[in-house]
């Protein structure tokens, strides 16, 4: 799972990504049991925006995933992306395996190494994974035009 800011627009970018076979928006890394959008915006919950993904790692590797991850946002804004100020649009890697969590460990330091800023990211394994309002998936598809920071 991902979080890296508004999710619509982490979940477009992905669904284009080769090999990505669903990615689904939700909040995940919080301590409300399945919070709603109105509870995670209050900043009182604790979740993140997140990006769930379902992956063929024989099409696309978790490394790639995470390259991807890296170029989509801002690593070095404390709980902010574009104009989205909030510990929900936070950036993070919630990893599921100790081979993702060395890999998201491994390409946070070669980050650290490209900018003189430092990466705000969190990594933290995957708790549960609430699925966000049906209104939420696919948002850009359903609602062309509109825009993110991604």
């Amino acid at each position: 799972m991902f979080a890296a800011g508004c999710f619509w627009g982490v979940e477009q970018y992905f669904r284009q990504v080769p090999g990505v076979l669903d990615a689904v928006v939700g909040y995940s890394g919080g301590k409300t049991r399945n919070p709603s959008y109105e509870d995670i915006c209050t900043g009182r919950t604790g979740h993140a925006e997140v990006v769930h993904l379902v992956y063929d790692p024989e099409k696309v590797s978790f490394p790639k995933l995470l390259e991807h991850f890296w170029e989509m946002h801002d690593p070095t804004t404390f709980n902010r992306q574009g104009p989205d100020v909030g510990t929900q649009y936070r950036s993070a890697i919630f990893y599921y395996t100790g081979e993702q969590r060395n890999g998201a460990m491994d390409s946070m330091a070669k980050q650290t190494g490209r900018t003189t800023k430092a990466i705000v990211t969190e990594l933290a394994p995957a708790g549960i994974f609430w699925p966000a309002e049906e209104y939420h998936q696919r948002y850009f598809e359903k609602n062309p035009g509109r825009g993110c920071h991604i």
